[in-house]
């Protein structure tokens, strides 16, 4: 089987029905062409229960099934990280496009078997890092590249949240790749990858759960620029959420929360301020879906935003941060 599109709506296919999934297909809603066609669940009820906000999305009780429906455009895979490399691979082999939630995977080794399979069946497939195809970034992008804020210098990004007071097994379950690293620190991991790319040096230190997972993380990236990065996630407290790009003529402020849809500033050195407000209507998932539809429609098979190779990279970073913790989780044993 081959990919394809319509070109008239664009047709998704869910895999999966947690919240992620449900955030995502009501986001579509503000994209005239993008329709959610089907749904995949391992239970059928549970599939017939979540199709029914989606006028005339069909529900399967089964992912073979779904990734067999000759009417679904691409498949995007929403189950838990520790389930993406095969539920990808199983999409890709029916000649699904797939776009996959981040992170890519649980550790690089998966993520590279599921490059492997895009390219053996020559079918697209991108990382579902939202944030790299919001508005604010593009921005910041283009800030960047005018050089305006001088050399790179630093980069400062945190991600935390209070979970403490929500029971979701996807957090804390070491057998689902729980932990604030891989789900909270993919964000400022990607993020610093973006803007400096691949770290020469990590150093990494964590505090964990009594389940054995990473509840505090933090990271520095050394390049050979000279440039450092400082991360850092949690998921026992809501932290300020933000990014800093430092250069040595000014420096961008991404306000909170950074990886959503937000106002950035632009603070020169002798403090002259401007100010991006933000300006923008619903989640921003839909700007990922917008882009991969498109990149499917010229018959692309990966981002110019986010190559295939740059996701395997950030998978490369969070493994040296998760060996620098000891974090290994039941499947790698």
């Amino acid at each position: 089987m081959t990919e394809h599109y319509t070109g008239l709506e664009f047709r998704w296919g869910i895999l999966s029905t947690g919240g992620i999934a449900t955030a995502f297909a009501r986001d579509l809603s503000y994209l005239n062409n993008h329709v959610v066609a089907a749904v995949g669940s391992r239970n059928k009820q549970s599939a017939e229960d979540w199709a029914i906000e989606f006028p005339g999305c069909k529900s399967y009780g089964s992912y073979e099934e779904l990734v067999s429906d000759p009417n679904i455009d691409a498949i995007y895979v929403a189950t838990p990280h520790t389930f993406h490399a095969e539920n990808t691979i199983l999409a890709l082999n029916a000649g699904k496009p797939v776009l996959c939630e981040k992170p890519f995977a649980l550790n690089a080794h998966e993520a590279q078997s599921m490059v492997d399979a895009a390219r053996k069946n020559n079918v697209a497939l991108m990382e579902a890092m939202w944030t790299r195809y919001l508005p604010h970034i593009y921005k910041v992008r283009e800030i960047l590249v005018s050089g305006v804020i001088g050399k790179i210098v630093a980069v400062e990004a945190d991600h935390g949240q209070r979970l403490a007071d929500y029971a979701n097994p996807r957090h804390w379950e070491p057998e689902l790749g729980g932990g604030a690293l891989l789900d909270l620190g993919i964000y400022p991991v990607s993020f610093a990858h973006m803007v400096l790319g691949i770290p020469k040096k990590i150093t990494a230190t964590a505090l964990f759960t009594d389940k054995g997972v990473d509840s505090h993380a933090s990271a520095i990236f050394d390049y050979a620029s000279g440039a450092q990065a400082v991360l850092s996630t949690t998921l026992s407290a809501k932290t300020s959420n933000t990014a800093t790009i430092t250069g040595e003529l000014g420096r961008i402020e991404i306000g909170s929360v950074f990886y959503t849809p937000t106002s950035i500033k632009v603070i020169m050195h002798d403090d002259t301020t401007t100010d991006y407000p933000r300006v923008y209507e619903g989640g921003g998932l839909r700007e990922q879906a917008h882009y991969f539809s498109e990149m499917v429609q010229r018959g692309d098979k990966e981002s110019s935003l986010l190559t295939l190779d740059e996701t395997v990279a950030i998978m490369k970073s969070l493994d040296e941060i998760r060996k620098q913790i000891g974090l290994i989780y039941p499947s790698e044993r």
